[in-house]
């Protein structure tokens, strides 16, 4: 240990030599397990930090009867891929890896369309893409896939995204299903549907329907004055398409720039009068559960040191990710558990973050999740979620990503860290703490 702690002496001096007066008084053996500590001081290797430079998603359109219903998921995609190059003039050569999340669709078929709509935006062949499903976080986690293996030097570009067509391609069931489940509660509850796993977090931790309604109404309230105040006119990339008439076939050329589940009308006498969705006397409904959805995003990340060099501007740091496992019978807990992982991991406390995306897939796990941490409404989810915006469940981590980071620049000095986080079918949770780009400390740039 004393050997150690003499080698941590001279290491520290170098990185910070003004910080250690007296010496002997400022080292421990916990500094070296304390990362960049409490508030995150920076050390001197900050260039190696992995940046997004650019994040944007499309609209979120309601399925079947939206306005992407009849826009194939490579369609959805391609726009957003397209938009990272033309935003920050990056070549699409100096792309390490495209990661893309996506949920519903037969893994081969959408790898496939996701290649196909690398080349529609642009990008040679000799670029790589790739598709992860890790169920609803799976735009995050394409994220920090992307972040981990820059990290790791196995490339300096990349491109976590994601993309859903709810239109096109639903949830199912196993086709088969193991006899011996039924042996294994726990793995016979993650055949459940979502809906009554959001009725057992509502009888579980005793969250009404009073609640659930009132946070969906919310939703739409806050979503809906950040459409009106052009909040969003940053993040979505219009998308050009067609829509079809049910009843006389006739294509029409549309754009579609706009998120089409907003009702800024919603209101708690409305909502009262809407019927269980999952379970007679439950108290999940059509009004307060996410909306089924089409949409895409992307996030483009590099290190920072190559993005100062090509002079970028850094919209946001990606500091830490976790992912936990929680109880199948109440999926939607998950925030709960991964919130704090992923903060602690990122040296901080909950009182550091500034902002919260948390996904709402249901009001029941979304009220359960802010009262469980003791949150501030004032700090979560300021734009609304996807109770008003939609849920393309691949989509949603990259859209997040995008919404999150645009309004931490809009707040500036006042709002330095922020946290996405989700609930995970079959029982799990995500969450991940960025930090905002232009946050000035002793060794920023």
């Amino acid at each position: 240990m004393e050997k150690a702690m003499k080698r941590q002496k001279v290491l520290l001096q170098h990185l910070n030599p003004t910080a250690l007066q007296p010496l002997d008084s400022a080292i421990s053996p916990s500094v070296c397990s304390s990362g960049d500590g409490g508030m995150y001081q920076r050390n001197a290797a900050f260039g190696d930090d992995v940046v997004i430079v650019a994040a944007c998603r499309t609209a979120i359109c309601k399925a079947k009867r939206g306005g992407f219903k009849d826009t194939p998921a490579d369609d959805l995609l391609a726009p957003v891929l397209k938009a990272l190059i033309e935003k920050t003039n990056v070549n699409p050569c100096e792309v390490g890896d495209i990661v893309v999340g996506t949920v519903l669709a037969p893994g081969s078929v959408r790898a496939m369309e996701c290649r196909m709509a690398a080349f529609y935006a642009g990008f040679p062949d000799t670029v790589p893409i790739r598709t992860v499903n890790r169920q609803c976080s799976s735009g995050l986690q394409a994220v920090a896939d992307v972040a981990a293996c820059i990290k790791a030097g196995f490339y300096d570009i990349g491109i976590g995204a994601g993309v859903e067509s709810m239109t096109i391609d639903r949830v199912d069931r196993p086709r088969q299903v193991s006899p011996k489940v039924e042996n294994f509660p726990q793995a016979r509850d993650c055949l459940l549907p979502m809906g009554i796993t959001s009725e057992n977090v509502a009888q579980n931790y005793g969250v009404t329907r009073q609640e659930q309604d009132q946070a969906a109404v919310e939703s739409h309230r806050r979503a809906a004055a950040a459409m009106a105040s052009g909040k969003f006119i940053e993040e979505i990339v219009p998308v050009s398409t067609k829509i079809v008439d049910p009843i006389s076939g006739e294509e029409k050329s549309v754009t579609i720039s706009l998120d089409d589940g907003i009702r800024p009308s919603s209101n708690m006498v409305d909502l009262a009068k809407l019927k269980p969705a999952f379970k007679k006397d439950g108290t999940s409904t059509a009004g307060n559960s996410s909306q089924v959805s089409d949409g895409a995003g992307a996030v483009l990340l590099m290190k920072r040191s190559l993005a100062m060099k090509k002079g970028l501007p850094i919209l946001g740091v990606f500091r830490s990710f976790a992912a936990v496992g929680v109880d199948p019978a109440v999926m939607g807990i998950g925030p709960a558990f991964a919130i704090p992982a992923a903060v602690k991991s990122a040296g901080l406390k909950l009182d550091n973050i500034d902002l919260f995306e948390i996904n709402e897939a249901f009001a029941s796990q979304y009220v359960y999740c802010g009262k469980k941490l003791n949150l501030d409404p004032a700090k979560v989810n300021v734009n609304g979620g996807a109770i008003a915006l939609g849920h393309p469940l691949g989509a949603t981590g990259a859209r997040c990503v995008a919404t999150l980071l645009n309004e931490m620049k809009r707040r500036g000095r006042n709002c330095r860290f922020g946290v996405i986080s989700m609930c995970i079918g079959s029982g799990m949770g995500a969450a991940a703490v960025f930090e905002r780009g232009d946050h000035a400390d002793g060794l920023t740039n």
